[in-house]
């Protein structure tokens, strides 16, 4: 099945003007046969009007008082013959162009020109004849014979050739013609479409809000209703951010009061009451994050501008470890990905990479092919192997004694993963040869978001 509109004008272009031609080309080849017949037709037809009006019958002999007057009749195989043939097998009389041969009047008709007969001419080639039946004499026994005129057939044939060769030369020309047209038509007809597939694109970058009302009357039904979506979309994103900013609100304090309350436990029931507090909130937020992904609309983000904030809010956190950062960013990156989406995915990464980083984090993104790829690396302990698939699944944890290890849910790389997968990229843990984690982050050029999953 064509999948192409332009494709399927085309096609269809070429076929009705196939069609056109072939039934012009019918036509006109019908019509022009038709009129040289005729005229070939009318001319034998005088020929024998003239031997009747010439024909007498004197002592019961057939004569003529006078003959038609082309010369051509006089001439051996001249090109014209006359005939007149007695129906009781007298002498007949005839044209010298005849010489020697003797036009058949029983002749059967010829197939491809109505009126006419075919017999042999003086040179051995066919002649189409045309015949006529008079009647000398009075009854009851008149004379009757058979008046006959004839010319070559090959005459006949290389005019209707003739003609079939300009015609075809100027059909194809007219199909040239009439298809460079619908080509111009086709271009011109398409680019109402193609507007809208660059107002589509902006609105999907965020540069525009709807489509418009201009364009063709043929497709603003179509305008309007995408519109009236995007409207109903835009009051639905309110109503999500609404009812997120309330569940918020009505989220924070009840965990504030379980932490307070918590903090009168004895010491051993503490640390898990704790813990399970900052769960709750942690998912809370994984609960907010997913909503918010499921309605707002996609932005080009520059990997460059966000990533640079990023890191000078962490800079200073890791100032008093004396960590050193390396950012290195090509400053044209930018990615069809909320700029929100994109800050908490490398806010994750990148507060992960401070929190363990030792001495040293190093930033980088480039362009391979038709993927950015980001990676975020430092010198910390890093994960042994066999956890590191275990590390991207939400709520799970990996022992450690180390004293900088949070009381929380280890729930940040796995809300990376999550975003990255809902635009169809992919997080990858493994060991940098700085000696610590590396994150490796690889975007397509063309993003184009999936639905997040169900979050736990």
């Amino acid at each position: 099945m064509m999948r192409s509109l332009r494709l399927r004008l085309a096609v269809g272009a070429v076929i009705a003007i196939g069609l056109v031609l072939l039934v012009a080309w019918f036509s006109l080849t019908r019509l022009f046969t038709d009129h040289v017949v005729g005229r070939y037709r009318s001319e034998m037809m005088t020929t024998v009007d003239t031997l009747a009006a010439e024909l007498v019958l004197r002592e019961g002999r057939l004569m003529l008082t006078g003959e038609p007057a082309d010369p051509r009749f006089d001439l051996p195989n001249g090109g014209r013959y006359w005939q007149i043939s007695p129906v009781d097998g007298s002498n007949s009389l005839r044209s010298r162009s005849l010489w020697d041969v003797s036009i058949d009047s029983d002749a059967p008709p010829n197939s491809h020109y109505e009126g006419f007969t075919t017999s042999e001419g003086p040179d051995g080639r066919p002649m189409l004849v045309h015949s006529q039946t008079l009647s000398l004499g009075e009854e009851p026994r008149p004379v009757r014979s058979v008046a006959s005129a004839a010319f070559p057939q090959r005459e006949l044939d290389e005019a209707l050739n003739d003609f079939q060769a300009p015609l075809q030369l100027m059909l194809l020309a007219t199909a040239g013609v009439l298809a460079a047209a619908a080509f111009f038509q086709n271009a011109i007809g398409l680019v109402p479409l193609r507007r809208l597939s660059e107002r589509a694109a902006a609105v999907r970058a965020g540069r525009e809000r709807d489509f418009g009302t201009s364009g063709p009357s043929e497709v603003q039904p179509l305008v309007s209703e995408i519109n009236l979506l995007l409207k109903e979309r835009e009051v639905a994103v309110e109503r999500a951010r609404a009812r997120a900013s309330d569940l918020a609100h009505g989220l924070k304090t009840p965990l504030t009061v379980l932490a307070q309350l918590a903090d009168r436990l004895p010491a051993e029931d503490r640390a898990l009451a704790l813990r399970q507090v900052e769960l709750a909130r942690q998912r809370a937020d994984r609960q907010l994050q997913a909503a918010r992904m499921g309605v707002e609309r996609m932005a080009t983000t520059s990997v460059m501008g966000l990533g640079g904030k990023l890191v000078s809010v962490l800079r200073p956190v890791t100032a008093e470890r004396d960590v050193a950062w390396e950012v290195s960013i090509d400053s044209s990156l930018s990615l069809d990905v909320d700029p929100a989406d994109l800050a908490e995915c490398l806010g994750n990464l990148l507060d992960n990479a401070a929190k363990w980083a030792r001495s040293f984090i190093r930033f980088s993104a480039r362009r391979v092919n038709d993927a950015i790829t980001i990676v975020i690396e430092d010198d910390g302990p890093g994960i042994a192997e066999q956890d590191r698939d275990a590390i991207l699944k939400r709520g799970a944890r990996i022992d450690s004694t180390d004293e900088r290890e949070p009381e929380g849910a280890g729930l940040g790389l796995a809300i990376s993963a999550d975003i990255a997968d809902a635009y169809g990229a992919s997080l990858t843990i493994d060991q940098s040869d700085l000696g610590g984690l590396r994150a490796r982050l690889t975007f397509p050029v063309r993003v184009v978001r999936r639905p997040l999953r169900d979050p736990v």
